[in-house]
C-alpha cells in the first residue's frame, strides 16, 4: 500500500481510540456513533492488513500493530495542529523569525544583530530561544528555527544540512567593576596576576584564546568561576567577584549595563560569531538580511 492510499480519517478515529482508552469515548469526543467508528476502523485494519485492536474482557487493547500504529499518528496529527498554528501565526501582520541563541554569545552582540529586524522594512515578531550549541542545531536541522546565531560553525554533517556564515568578529578586552579596574589595571597586563578572573568553561573557543594569551605572558590570575552562560558570567562580575572578557567595541554599552570599565585589550584574543541556517529554496527574508549586513557590526 502506498502512503497516498493511506485513509487519514479513518486513522483520526483510530487515533482518537486511542487516546482515549475506549470506542465509546471516542465516539462522544468525534461526535459519531460508537457504530460508526468501530466500522471504520475495521476498514482502516483491512486496508492495512492488521488488526490494531484486540478484545480483552469487555474492552479493547492495542495490539503490538496497534501501538506503533498510535506512536506514528500521534507525530502525524501533532504536525497537523502546528500547520495550522503556522497558518494562523502566517496571517499575521508581522512574519514570525525564530533565532535560537547560543548561550556563550553575549546578549549585545545578539541585540545589535537582530533589533533593526523588528522595525520596518522587515517588521518581523522575533521569537528568541536561548539554549546548548547541540539542541539548537537539531532544532533548525527540523525547522523548528529559522537562524542560529552561535561562536562557532556548525560541524559538517550530512544528516544535518546546515551552512554556517561568518558574521563578524571582535577583539577582546579585559573588564571590571571600578575597584577591580583600580587595583589590577594599573600595569596592564602584568598585573593580571593574583587577580580574580570570570571565564568561559574549557569547551568555549574563546577560552582556549585567552588561556594561550595568559600563558605566553607568564600571567597567573586566580580563576574563580567558570561559565556556559555569558549573561551570567557578566552578572558576576558586576558584583564586583572578578575581570571579565567581553567584546572591546562594546565599552559604552557595558559600562551602561554592567558598570563596568575595560583595563585593556588582549592583543590576538578574538571573539567569532557565526550565523547558521538550513538553505530553503525561498530563504526566509529575516535570514538574508542577517547575513547580508551582520559583517558590519563587529571591528575587523
Amino acid at each position: 500500500m502506498r502512503p497516498d492510499e493511506l485513509n487519514y480519517r479513518h486513522l483520526r478515529y483510530f487515533w482518537a481510540v486511542g487516546k482515549e482508552g475506549s470506542i465509546t469515548r471516542a465516539a462522544e469526543r468525534l461526535g459519531l456513533s460508537v457504530q460508526a467508528v468501530s466500522t471504520q476502523i475495521a476498514q482502516l485494519e483491512r486496508q492495512l492488513g492488521q488488526a490494531l485492536l484486540a478484545p480483552q474482557g469487555r474492552s479493547l487493547v492495542l495490539t503490538e500493530a496497534g501501538r506503533t500504529a498510535l506512536a506514528h499518528a500521534d507525530q502525524i496529527f501533532q504536525a497537523g495542529d502546528r500547520l495550522l498554528h503556522a497558518l494562523a501565526e502566517a496571517g499575521q501582520s508581522r512574519p514570525r523569525f525564530a533565532v535560537g541563541i547560543g548561550d556563550a554569545v553575549p546578549k549585545l552582540v545578539a541585540y545589535r544583530l537582530l533589533a533593526d529586524l523588528v522595525g520596518p522594512p522587515l517588521g518581523a515578531r522575533l521569537e528568541c530561544i536561548e539554549g546548548e550549541f547541540d539542541v539548537l542545531l537539531s532544532e533548525l536541522a527540523l525547522n523548528r528555527l529559522d537562524l542560529v546565531i552561535a561562536d562557532r560553525s556548525a560541524p559538517h554533517r550530512a544528516d544535518l544540512k546546515l551552512q554556517s556564515h561568518p558574521l563578524g568578529e571582535a577583539s577582546m578586552a579585559l573588564y571590571g567593576s571600578a575597584a577591580l579596574s583600580q587595583a589590577h589595571g594599573r600595569d596592564f597586563p602584568h598585573g593580571l596576576t593574583g587577580a580574580p578572573l570570570l571565564l568561559p568553561t574549557r569547551k568555549d573557543p574563546l577560552r582556549a584564546a585567552i588561556d594561550a594569551w595568559l600563558e605566553a605572558r607568564d600571567l597567573r590570575p586566580a580563576v574563580v568561576g567558570e561559565f556556559t552562560d555569558s549573561a551570567l558570567l557578566k552578572t558576576f562580575g558586576r558584583a564586583g567577584l572578578g575581570l571579565f572578557p567581553a567584546p572591546a567595541a562594546m565599552e559604552e554599552d557595558l559600562l551602561a549595563q554592567y558598570a563596568a570599565t575595560p583595563l585593556g585589550v588582549m592583543d590576538g584574543v578574538r571573539e567569532r560569531w557565526y550565523a547558521i541556517h538550513k538553505p530553503r529554496r525561498i530563504p526566509h527574508p529575516g535570514v538574508s538580511r542577517i547575513l547580508s549586513s551582520g559583517s558590519r557590526l563587529f571591528d575587523r
